[in-house]
Formats: structure tokens, C-alpha cells, sequence
């Protein structure tokens, strides 16, 4: 029997309207640079941020920059230099910056993981870490067993509209192609062993 359709891996991401899915040209150090709006979606829910903050992923300072207008003190780092912050590797960082409890960014996805163990193995009782993942993070068995069923999140804060993720933080490309990908916040409170709750914003 003939077949009706053939194609490849990029023609099923191209019939999807999937055109930030590739499996090339994915930026090295996984940095995709995060719409500022995703801050004020996070303020808006939540009611406040802590006055001083650890953006330890931060890039050329897309979610650093919109979060100093609601903090008093913003800590920006990055394991590469790309000349906003100071060059720091999270994850061989051995305490939290002085006077900081909480913990916001958006990790390299393939690091995602170890990014949240690690700000939970730093973070004092009760200090927040919030990161900015794919919804698609929920899924998983070893995730599920590394993390979740040891530490669940607080809070789940799925965006109802879409935010743009830019690789090299290129956000002009970004609005011309839109996004086939969907994000929320993820909010862990160190000590926390209650249920997990879903908001949509």
C-alpha cells in the first residue's frame, strides 16, 4: 500500500506551527532570554517580591532589568559573560548572596533540575524559588522521583497567553514566527509539604 504523506522530523514541527522546535541550532548554553512581561504576570499573582532577589541565569538581564522595579536589590549572575552581571556557575555556588531569600529565573532547561535542587540545598527555610519553566517539566519519571515527590512546588502559575522565549534573546525574530511553547512559573518554598495549587495567569 502506498503511503499518502511522507516527510521528515522538521516537516512534523512545520505542520504543527511548531517553529521554535528544532533539533539543531539550539543555542549551546540554552540561553533563551525571557519576555520581562513574565515578571509582572508573577507580581500580579503572588502580591509582592522579596526586596532582595538572586537572578542566577541572567542572561543579558531581560527578567533582572523588570525585576529591580519592584525590588530593592536584584543579584544578577550567569555562568557565561554576556555583559550584564557577574560570572558566577549556580551550580557550584556554595551560599546564598547576603541578605537574599529568594531565587528567580529562568534556568537552562537541561539544567532545570539540578538549578531547583540546588536553590532549595541554599535557600533558608521558607525562601522561595521560583523558576520559569515549560509546562511539559511536570512530566517525567525520574523527575518525578528526583523532585517532585520529594519537593513539591507551592504554586504552579500557568500562563493563560503565551510568553516568548528568545534564543539569544532576539525577540524581533520571536514575534514574527509567535510560539508553540507554554510556560508557567513554578513557585517552591523551602520546607513546604503541602498540596501543589494551579493558578492560571
Amino acid at each position: 500500500m502506498a503511503k499518502d504523506w511522507s516527510g521528515n522530523g522538521k516537516s512534523v514541527f512545520v505542520t504543527l506551527g511548531a517553529s521554535n522546535h528544532t533539533d539543531k541550532e539550539r543555542e549551546p548554553n540554552d540561553f533563551y532570554a525571557t519576555d520581562p512581561i513574565a515578571v509582572d504576570k508573577l507580581v500580579g499573582s503572588i502580591g509582592f517580591i522579596p526586596s532582595v532577589v538572586w537572578e542566577c541565569a541572567c542572561g543579558t538581564g531581560c527578567l533582572s532589568e523588570r525585576l529591580e522595579q519592584y525590588c530593592h536589590g536584584v543579584v544578577s549572575t550567569d555562568a557565561i559573560d554576556r555583559g550584564y552581571g557577574q560570572v558566577q556557575d549556580f551550580l557550584l555556588a556554595k551560599e546564598m548572596p547576603t541578605g537574599c531569600s529568594c531565587i528567580i529565573t529562568n534556568p537552562p532547561y537541561k539544567l532545570a533540575t539540578e538549578f531547583i535542587l540546588h536553590a532549595l540545598s541554599l535557600l533558608p527555610d521558607g525562601g522561595r524559588c521560583i523558576m520559569f519553566l515549560k509546562t511539559t517539566f511536570l512530566e517525567g519519571e525520574k523527575r518525578h522521583r528526583l523532585l517532585f515527590s520529594k519537593y513539591p512546588p507551592q504554586r504552579i502559575l500557568q500562563f493563560s497567553k503565551r510568553v516568548f522565549c528568545a534564543k539569544n534573546a532576539e525577540f524581533q525574530k520571536m514575534c514574527k514566527v509567535g510560539s508553540a511553547v507554554s510556560y508557567a512559573w513554578f513557585v517552591w518554598e523551602k520546607g513546604y509539604k503541602g498540596e501543589t495549587t494551579i493558578t492560571w495567569i
